[in-house]
């Protein structure tokens, strides 16, 4: 079995940002875009990214959701942090002002064990303020 894009992105590359977690493709922590889509990067194989653009949570520093969930403070151990807002650009991206509703479908794959959940839709609906 050849390398996953997590252990890629953590070990070869440095990006600790992208969480270990379930490691199955359950939890959503280990969330990146892959051309601008969520993948989960610990069941996805890094031979079979190839040229595509690969977006962890580094590269979105800058974008306005990071200080939306800080705002509403959407987040509380912060763990899964990472990947929801890696989930959440993705889905602003393809959908400016999202509805409730097609936020909890989107975010769907994203567990917080921590119970956030209506401060991360609360984050996600107010990222442009």
């Amino acid at each position: 079995m050849g390398a996953t894009l997590l252990e890629t992105l953590r070990g070869e590359l440095g990006l600790s940002g992208t969480k270990i977690a379930c490691g199955e493709g359950h939890c959503g922590a280990c969330t990146v875009l892959l051309d601008g889509v969520p993948v989960l990067s610990c069941i996805t194989l890094v031979h079979t990214v190839g040229e595509r653009e690969v977006t962890t949570i580094e590269g979105l520093r800058e974008h306005p959701l990071v200080r939306s969930f800080v705002r509403a403070d959407a987040l509380q151990c912060g763990f899964c942090t990472p990947g929801q807002i890696v989930s959440a650009a993705a889905l602003v991206g393809a959908v400016p002002e999202p509805s409730r509703e097609e936020i909890r479908h989107h975010m769907a794959g994203n567990i917080c064990r921590c119970g956030a959940y209506p401060r991360i839709e609360e984050a996600i609906l107010t990222w442009r303020d």
